[in-house]
Order: C-alpha cells, then sequence, then structure tokens
C-alpha cells in the first residue's frame, strides 16, 4: 500500500484540492522542509507580490525535495501552506490544485504573521516513498 485516500460523508468535504485524511505505511514516509520562492540557482525570491508566481516556484522546489527523496507529488500525503494573507487562499489554491490533480493529500492552510525573507507562500509536505 503506497497511500489510501480516506474519506466520509460524516465530515465536511474538502472545500479545495486536498484530501479529508490520507493512510501510509509506517518507515516509508518522507518529511520535507517547507519551501519558499526562492530560484535554487541564484538563490533570490521570484515574484515579488504575485503570489501566484510564488506558489508556481514553490511546488517546483517542493517537488525537486520530493524527487530527491525517492518521493513525488502522487505520493505526497499531508501538506501545510502557510500564507501571509488568507485572501490569497484562492489564488494559492489554483496553482496548488494544478500539482495535486488526482486524489489530493490531507492539507491545512494558516496565515502567518511573517514569512522567511518576505515570502507570500510556503508550504511542507509528508510523502511517502514511490
Amino acid at each position: 500500500m503506497a497511500r489510501q485516500i480516506i474519506s466520509t460523508g460524516e465530515a465536511p468535504r474538502a472545500i479545495g484540492p486536498y484530501a479529508q485524511a490520507v493512510a501510509a505505511p509506517a518507515g516509508r514516509l518522507r518529511f520535507c522542509s517547507g519551501q519558499i520562492p526562492l530560484d535554487p540557482r541564484t538563490g533570490e525570491m521570484v515574484g515579488a507580490g504575485d503570489v501566484r508566481v510564488q506558489a508556481e516556484r514553490v511546488l517546483q522546489n517542493l517537488g525537486a525535495v520530493l524527487a530527491a527523496g525517492g518521493a513525488s507529488f502522487a505520493s505526497v500525503v499531508k501538506t501545510t501552506i502557510y500564507l501571509a494573507d488568507l485572501q490569497d487562499f484562492g489564488a494559492v489554491n489554483e496553482v496548488y490544485g494544478r500539482f495535486f490533480a488526482k486524489d489530493p493529500p490531507a492539507r491545512a492552510t494558516v496565515q502567518v504573521a511573517g514569512l522567511p525573507k518576505g515570502a507570500l507562500v510556503e508550504i511542507d509536505a509528508i510523502a511517502t516513498l514511490d
């Protein structure tokens, strides 16, 4: 079992591209630190003031970390999205949904007082091995 989506009508439906819960086998998990929108070549922030551009870069960075750990977006079981402004929820959700189009993971989204380097969005993940 790589991962199993858990869903029940006894709890509210997900209001975005995420699952209510995901089961994963013990001992085969990868815990990915939060990624912010830094260009890996230059180390510079991308998309100043544009949360969509920043979310795209964050998810590209997260994808690279997942791949390095033997995982992929398809094997992610849980993410947390940290937003500098919860008003950006819809825009980030739109970008996030492209990376998790089928059987998305469980997820939490929170507004925070600030993110490193003034980022607008940060995302971390837990995944199983592919």
